[in-house]
């Protein structure tokens, strides 16, 4: 999983002109991932037959919404991209306010969905199928932030950048 995401965020900062191209790669390599985390989390739950199939119709529906919200992630992260060598303050703001709403949404969801996991699972099994959603969004989130440089600011008040 870690070479693949790799992988992705090097073509997505590599190729940031052609946002069709790394939009396109970034989705197949987000089914990829989607098809991994999936048995990753079969392994880690070891779910009796009567927890399998609720187990799984619940997960997929909670990873479907999970998918929309992250999208939004993956557009800021795109657009911070775009934006890097010419950030505007307004666009810096706007940045911001988005990525304060992302987490905002994914708390929400993770709140929502684990009332819905604690009536199909014991509390035990719902805990650790959180801790293991947990890891897996964390090892994503620092393969990203490793290839996400920080932002020269320099003094907040000058001119941007101008694009050559």
């Amino acid at each position: 999983m870690k070479r693949l995401l790799t992988a992705v965020i090097i073509a997505a900062f590599g190729l940031t002109g052609f946002s069709q191209q790394v939009n396109d790669y970034l989705e197949v390599t987000r089914a990829a991932l989607k098809t991994e985390k999936k048995a990753m989390i079969a392994e880690v739950m070891q779910l009796s037959q009567e927890e399998s199939e609720p187990f799984w119709a619940l997960y997929n529906e909670f990873q479907g919404k999970l998918y929309t919200v992250n999208t939004k992630y993956v557009k800021i992260v795109n657009e911070f991209a775009e934006n890097y060598d010419n950030m505007s303050e307004e666009i810096a703001k706007d940045l911001m306010t988005r990525l304060f709403a992302f987490d905002s949404e994914i708390l929400k969801l993770k709140k929502n969905y684990h009332t819905k996991f604690m009536k199909i699972l014991s509390p035990q099994k719902t805990l650790m199928y959180f801790q293991a959603e947990n890891k897996i969004a964390t090892i994503v989130k620092y393969e990203i932030a490793e290839y996400i440089p920080l932002l020269d600011a320099g003094d907040s008040k000058k001119e941007p950048k101008k694009k050559k």
